[in-house]
């Protein structure tokens, strides 16, 4: 009986030891499970950092704040989009907008906040948080310490030799033609994205989940929206800069636009920011992005990121990559260096995150309008939750403007 009851003591004790050690992740897990329910959605969205380990980006030491228009613009009553009529509040409420700016000619003419955000909330922007990685390796690019992308991803990663990523020049990867195999769909529970969310929160390493992707199609061919190729470039940019993304990030872009507010990515357990989506910051600091490329990557007289590498980003250069339907592209906007690209001749680009984060730009009318929202009706099939509902409201914006 006196072995049992130390073999049992032992037990008990070795119970409650992992108990101790899996709570925090078995809590983090059940909250990403319930993370995008409708009555708290809003909440998390601004509170990732109570979650999740992140890692700070402290707002400049000499921020500047964007002009405000003398003649404040109000947003336009309406706009259509295809055989609908929206209602523009409407729209803004019921797709839970919780901050909108519109910035013409460098000067705020709208700027509104809802649902508890004022202009100093950060919240998740998820892949918004794409197209402020793609400005960070354009730098990086000019500085030499990424040399090509014609080099392949696997020459800085060596733990993605043996993957899909294998011999895939850094070029595909920006362009969301990298040929590996994956399932975006957020609405499917075993989807590759949803794996690698719950993962995530587990504390998972997300470098050996790129690492355990296959390839389905021939490298720079097909475009193919997959969120774990930009982990993939974040991988590369820490390999060739020696620095965190947060770091690099605060040198190179916070520090340079002066940018007004706090921000944080959010990490895994290994340090490793989530570079395909785990970017918090505020509508202001997005509008500062989106103007640093409406100037071809010159602020205020200064080239922060070189014209070249701002126009290719934004210029889709092989048939996969163009917009419009067609068989070699899973979608019917264009893509560049992770910015959206529509059909239009005003030259027209986005940022766009899941649940309507975006970040418009039209260098033709030099305008730039930020919507961060949290809309948990993103995953059905209102129109409410499409890219292309915000682009027409967009371009009423703009003919409003005029």
């Amino acid at each position: 009986m006196k072995l049992f009851s130390k073999i049992l003591l032992g037990l008990l004790l070795l119970l409650l030891v992992a108990g101790v050690y899996y709570y925090p992740k078995l809590k983090r897990v059940n909250q990403v499970m319930h993370f995008f329910e409708q009555d708290i959605i809003v909440d998390n969205f601004r509170t990732t950092d109570e979650m999740m380990t992140s890692s700070e980006i402290l707002a400049a030491g000499q921020g500047s704040s964007f002009l405000e228009a003398p003649d404040a613009q109000s947003v336009p009553a309406s706009f259509t989009f295809g055989t609908l009529t929206m209602d523009v509040p409407t729209y803004l409420d019921s797709s839970y907008t919780t901050g909108f700016l519109i910035l013409d000619n460098d000067s705020i003419r709208h700027e509104q906040y809802f649902r508890g955000h004022t202009a100093e909330t950060p919240q998740i922007v998820w892949s918004v948080s794409k197209s402020f990685l793609s400005a960070l390796f354009g730098i990086a690019v000019a500085e030499g310490k990424v040399k090509s992308l014609e080099q392949t991803v696997d020459e800085y990663c060596s733990i993605l030799q043996g993957s899909g990523y294998e011999g895939v020049r850094i070029k595909d990867v920006l362009q969301m033609s990298s040929g590996v195999a994956f399932n975006e769909d957020y609405a499917d529970f075993w989807s590759d994205i949803n794996r690698w969310g719950r993962g995530f929160a587990w504390g998972a390493s997300q470098d050996a989940f790129a690492a355990g992707l296959q390839r389905e199609r021939e490298p720079g061919t097909f475009n193919h929206y997959v969120s774990i190729n930009t982990h993939v470039l974040g991988m590369v940019l820490v390999k060739a800069t020696g620095q965190s993304i947060s770091d690099y990030a605060k040198e190179k872009l916070w520090d340079p636009l002066g940018m007004e507010h706090d921000s944080y990515w959010l990490t895994d357990d290994y340090g490793m920011e989530m570079a395909l989506g785990g970017l918090n910051t505020t509508v202001r600091n997005c509008a500062k992005l989106g103007s640093l490329y409406e100037h071809q990557g010159n602020w205020k007289g200064k080239q922060i990121i070189p014209e070249a590498w701002v126009m290719a980003s934004v210029t889709p250069d092989a048939p996969h990559l163009q917009p419009g339907a067609r068989a070699s592209s899973a979608h019917t906007l264009g893509y560049g260096y992770q910015w959206w690209i529509p059909d239009g001749e005003d030259g027209e680009f986005l940022a766009v995150g899941v649940y309507n984060q975006f970040i418009y730009v039209n260098p033709t009318t030099n305008t730039v309008i930020v919507k961060h929202s949290a809309n948990p009706g993103f995953t059905t099939s209102s129109p409410l939750g499409t890219t292309e509902m915000f682009l027409a409201l967009c371009r009423e914006i703009v003919k409003d403007l005029g």
